[in-house]
């Protein structure tokens, strides 16, 4: 198959357990550029924890494209321009964080430059500020300080608690919302019917790409859809389990250049 499109997740997938992009990965993305392949960083991030690799991949030169907070926004990086984003229902938000108060967890969510705080603030907070290298604003009433539009809320705490919260918020908001696990200790809360597969089929008939030319790759269960969608969807090997049973392909780690060492077998 001529692959033409490469949809990869970042954290735990493209980058290391360092939180880099070995120069493997890196080449190997340049090199299916120069080809003509498309590029699509597709993450559960905001783009301003995205837009640096982007620059580095050199998306911008190549016509690809960031998908960020798990589908919820997609920028052309051609172009800077965002082509499609996806409001979070702010008639949940007051009943969603009523809900959560009883738990040792952090509420977060984002405007276009930070990161807002609800004022149980664990230590897996801190590394979703430090991966995006932003500020974050901790606030006593969270609802009151969400005055803007937003494209997920964000729940970090211990893995236990966070299996007791998803499985309260999946029964009370079925078929409202939807509220998946990105990591151990990260609980995703979007729009219903947004996920990394779901907006992947609306961009690529926009792209003149059938989805047996999409190549994708991830690691947790927020990429289960794109994989499940694509012509060949790679789990990596120290992926979930659940995302490894849907996968057509199981690659090296992320620490062992399992991305590059994929696209150099059946891409380049």
């Amino acid at each position: 198959m001529d692959y033409k499109l490469i949809a990869v997740d970042l954290d735990g997938t493209l980058t290391n357990s360092k939180k880099e992009i070995s120069p493997r990965n890196r080449y190997a993305l340049l090199e299916a550029q120069r080809m003509g392949k498309r590029v699509i960083i597709a993450s559960g991030r905001h783009p301003i924890g995205v837009q640096p690799i982007a620059d580095d991949l050199m998306l911008g030169r190549y016509g690809g494209y960031i998908m960020s907070f798990n589908g919820g926004k997609i920028i052309d990086c051609r172009t800077g321009q965002t082509v499609a984003s996806r409001v979070f229902p702010r008639e949940y938000l007051s009943d969603v964080v009523s809900v959560l108060s009883d738990f040792n967890i952090t509420v977060l969510t984002f405007d276009d430059k930070k990161i807002y705080a609800n004022n149980k603030v664990n230590d897996y907070t801190y590394i979703e500020r430090d991966v995006l290298k932003t500020d974050m604003t901790v606030v006593d009433d969270f609802v009151s300080a969400v005055k803007f539009d937003i494209n997920k809320l964000l729940i970090a705490g211990e893995p236990y608690e966070l299996d007791t919260c998803q499985t309260l918020l999946k029964k009370r908001y079925d078929g409202l919302l939807d509220i998946y696990k990105s990591a151990p200790y990260f609980l995703e809360i979007m729009p219903f019917g947004i996920s990394k597969g779901a907006m992947l089929a609306q961009l690529l008939p926009q792209l003149g790409i059938d989805r047996e030319e999409l190549i994708a790759f991830g690691d947790n269960y927020n990429d289960m859809t794109m994989i499940g969608y694509a012509g060949m969807g790679v789990a990596m090997a120290n992926g979930e389990d659940e995302v490894k049973k849907i996968a057509s392909y199981i690659c090296e780690s992320n620490d062992e250049d399992g991305v590059a060492k994929t696209i150099e077998k059946f891409v380049l």
